[in-house]
């Protein structure tokens, strides 16, 4: 949730120096602390993302420990995305009065979150974020022993260059980090118009509240059966499953688009599920890939260079995120989506529907062609282990 919570923070600190003239209204001051926090974001969070690696080169191990880890970072996504909203009206002062929070007709005394007297109540929310976040990463850092490290040899050999020639000589990495950038691009996409395709296409924004908190359920239980469900499909066939699934929910998606189908919240329970067990499980235990990439990287070149290629990784996931972000809002313009407007054009909402159904499919179809050509199988993990624990002896 730290990791989550970085750009709250940034928004944060702006509300807390709104009242002063050189924190109120500033573009260059903005750009400044957003620009600090996301680089005190990478400093913190490529060490946090090599740790993995570090652990254990135990196959088997590394599994059960990113099903943990994305268990827990779905549970911090459920407090920021879906609740983080509802805790801020809650603590807002202006317009306070019973109001539905979307949970399966949850009502709740609640104020107008976007008043300028709720200031403070963003402040003190994302505060509280914070300081839950900040001890969660002291105490990870705190009890986690690295049993996996570089020599001192290794560590006296490392230079900044490393990353080009890990992109160089590291196929498995290239093939890993495409994999990377177009999974966060389709999940971007789909994160970027959904509250457009509930307000405009299906004309049910009411129930986003619910449908968030149904997307978020596979995420937090089911990762205990991935590390299994990698044994009976093998490790290609897990993500095939998985991003079959997605584009399966994504299809049902479309159903729910068509006329006559906009009040069928079943099928709106069931397509978010499905596409968002599909979408968690493939982006969830991707990252169960990296330690054997790192792994693989130090037998080649001989260095152990983990937070270069969490670097090279965090990397990928970025241009991922910005291109799932940008394009989207792209082409709903080329479309003649209007930002003001409280109805949309035929063809803005077939722009929507585009962007949110759609092109995810054909990048989710082509991340599956990528996975295809990744070339570690759990055999070659334990040779590769096996020969790096002879030269390390």
């Amino acid at each position: 949730m730290a990791f989550k919570s970085r750009y709250s923070a940034c928004y944060s600190f702006r509300i807390a120096v709104r009242p002063y003239p050189w924190g109120s209204g500033s573009v260059p001051f903005a750009f400044i602390i957003y620009l600090a926090l996301d680089l005190v974001y990478s400093v913190v969070n490529i060490p946090y993302g090599s740790l993995n690696a570090s652990l254990t080169r135990d196959p088997e191990s590394i599994d059960k420990l990113t099903s943990t880890r994305m268990m827990l970072a779905n549970s911090a996504n459920l407090l920021v995305y879906t609740l983080f909203p509802m805790f801020v009206q809650m603590a807002s002062p202006k317009d306070r009065s019973l109001k539905d929070t979307g949970f399966f007709g949850l009502e709740l005394n609640m104020g107008n979150y976007t008043d300028p007297s709720a200031n403070y109540a963003w402040f003190g929310v994302y505060s509280i974020y914070m300081i839950i976040g900040a001890v969660a990463l002291f105490v990870c850092y705190k009890f986690t022993k690295e049993r996996v490290v570089a020599t001192a040899e290794q560590t006296a050999n490392v230079k900044t260059t490393d990353l080009f020639l890990e992109l160089k000589n590291n196929r498995p990495l290239v093939i890993l980090g495409l994999f990377f950038m177009l999974a966060f691009t389709f999940m971007f996409f789909m994160n970027t118009v959904n509250g457009f395709f509930n307000q405009f296409v299906v004309g049910h924004s009411e129930w986003m509240g619910a449908i968030g908190l149904v997307a978020s359920i596979p995420g937090i239980i089911f990762p205990i059966f991935w590390s299994r469900l990698k044994r009976i499909f093998g490790k290609k066939g897990f993500f095939h499953l998985f991003l079959g699934m997605f584009i399966v929910g994504e299809l049902l998606t479309y159903v729910w688009s068509r006329e006559g189908m906009h009040d069928a919240l079943w099928l709106a329970y069931i397509a978010t599920f499905i596409k968002q067990w599909g979408l968690t499980s493939a982006t969830g235990f991707m990252w169960a890939l990296v330690p054997e990439v790192i792994a693989y990287g130090e037998l080649k070149s001989g260095k152990r260079n983990a937070a270069i290629i969490n670097a090279i990784m965090g990397l990928f996931f970025k241009i991922g995120f910005t291109i799932g972000g940008a394009i989207p809002l792209w082409l709903l313009a080329a479309y003649g989506f209007s930002e003001t407007g409280a109805q949309q054009s035929a063809s803005a909402i077939d722009g929507i529907i585009m962007t949110a159904v759609w092109i995810p499919i054909i990048l989710a179809i082509v991340s599956m062609i990528i996975i295809q050509l990744y070339p570690i199988s759990d055999k070659n993990v334990t040779e590769i282990n096996r020969q790096l624990d002879e030269i390390r002896v």
